[in-house]
C-alpha cells in the first residue's frame, strides 16, 4: 500500500503515547461527545452527604471518585485492571479512601456483606447479587453502564466482530437483574449520544485503552482498513458514531 506520511505521523503517535489510570486526556480535541444528557458526578455528589460508608466498582484510576471529594470518612474503591490499581492508590489514599483489588470475577467484590450504604458504579462490572449483598438493607445504587451496542459502528467500520451480542446488555436487562435481586428501581435512562472521532489516531488510541472493544487489536492487523477508514476521516472530517449509555437509580428493600 502506498505511503501516507500522514497516517504513519498519526498511528505513530497513538501507539507511542503512554495508557495509565483511565484517563482519555491524550484525546483532547481529538474526540468529542459520548456524554449522555445527565451528569453522573452531579448525581454522584448529591447522594454523598449523610453516607457513612461508599464503595466506587471499578474506579479506574481514581480519576472520578477524586473529583467528587470531599468523601466520607469510610469510602472504598475496587479495581479489576491490575496496572490501575497502584495508580488509584497514590491518587486516593491521601483522601483516605482504601483502595482494593478486585481481579477475580468470580470471586465477587472483596469487601464484607452489608457494609455500605452507597454504592457507585460508573462503567464498571455491575453484579446486581453482589451489589444487594454489599449494601445495608436500604442503601442506594447509581451506576452507570456502557451498553451493548456501544461503538458498534466502530467494529463495523473495521470489519472486526462486534463486542457484545447485540442487545445483550441493557437498561431493561440490568432493570430485570436488579429487580430480581432485592432493588426498587427510581431513575432509570438510556440514550445513545454521537461519539465523534477527527484523526485515526484518536480511534487507535482509543481501542487501546478500551482493549475490550476490538480484542486483539493491532495496528498490523487492521492496517487495510485503519489506512481506509483515515482516508473516510480526511474526506469528511470526522467519523461519528453512537456510544451507548444507561443509568439507573435504585434502593436495596430494607
Amino acid at each position: 500500500m502506498p505511503t501516507d506520511d500522514a497516517y504513519d505521523e498519526l498511528i505513530g503517535a497513538a501507539t507511542a503515547a503512554p495508557i495509565g489510570g483511565w484517563s482519555f486526556g491524550w484525546l483532547d480535541g481529538r474526540v468529542s461527545g459520548s456524554d449522555p444528557s445527565w451528569s453522573y458526578p452531579d448525581l454522584a455528589r448529591r447522594l454523598l452527604p449523610g453516607c457513612h460508608c461508599v464503595l466506587d466498582v471499578d474506579t479506574g484510576g481514581g480519576e472520578l471518585l477524586a473529583s467528587l471529594a470531599p468523601l466520607p470518612r469510610h469510602t472504598w474503591a475496587t479495581e479489576s485492571w491490575p496496572a490501575n490499581v497502584p495508580v488509584a492508590r497514590a491518587r486516593l489514599q491521601p483522601l483516605g479512601v482504601t483502595v482494593v483489588p478486585a481481579t477475580e470475577r468470580a470471586a465477587g467484590l472483596p469487601v464484607a456483606d452489608q457494609k455500605f450504604d452507597l454504592l457507585l458504579n460508573r462503567h464498571g462490572h455491575l453484579d446486581a447479587a453482589e451489589a444487594a449483598r454489599v449494601l445495608e438493607p436500604g442503601g442506594t445504587l447509581l451506576t452507570q453502564q456502557v451498553g451493548s451496542d456501544d461503538c458498534a459502528e466502530l467494529n463495523a467500520a473495521l470489519g472486526a466482530p462486534a463486542a457484545h451480542e447485540p442487545g445483550s446488555w441493557n437498561l431493561a436487562t440490568a432493570a430485570q437483574a436488579l429487580t430480581a435481586a432485592g432493588f426498587d428501581l427510581g431513575d432509570s435512562r438510556e440514550e445513545w449520544p454521537i461519539l465523534t472521532f477527527y484523526d485515526v489516531g484518536a480511534v487507535v488510541y482509543h481501542l487501546r485503552m478500551v482493549s475490550w472493544q476490538v480484542p486483539e487489536f493491532t495496528v498490523d492487523r487492521y492496517d487495510g482498513t485503519l489506512r481506509r477508514l483515515h482516508a473516510r476521516i480526511r474526506t469528511a472530517g470526522r467519523l461519528d458514531i453512537h456510544a451507548h449509555r444507561f443509568l439507573i437509580t435504585a434502593r436495596l428493600a430494607p
